[in-house]
């Protein structure tokens, strides 16, 4: 799945269940470049490894910098999913 796909089904997701609209793809392709970064700017996971933070995002999982590489350990309710344990 490409960055546009995924924004897309991004935007398909934040429709409300009471009738609210989703919101619009340059909205989330924002939140997404300001999260994940860009070529030209880091963004607020690259940002907080250099800074030698671990960012951990709940149950999905965690970014830790490991040899000025990043590193992710996927998180219990991602694991379960992608092993059919829920849906």
């Amino acid at each position: 799945m490409d960055k546009a796909r995924l924004v897309e089904t991004a935007c398909e997701g934040t429709a409300g269940h009471g009738g609210e609209r989703p919101l619009a793809p340059e909205e989330v392709g924002r939140v997404f470049d300001a999260v994940f970064g860009t070529v030209e700017r880091p963004g607020a996971i690259a940002r907080a490894l250099r800074a030698g933070e671990t960012v951990s995002m709940g149950s999905f999982g965690s970014f830790r910098s490991e040899d000025g590489t990043a590193a992710f350990r996927p998180g219990t309710a991602l694991t379960e999913y992608l092993r059919d344990r829920v849906r």
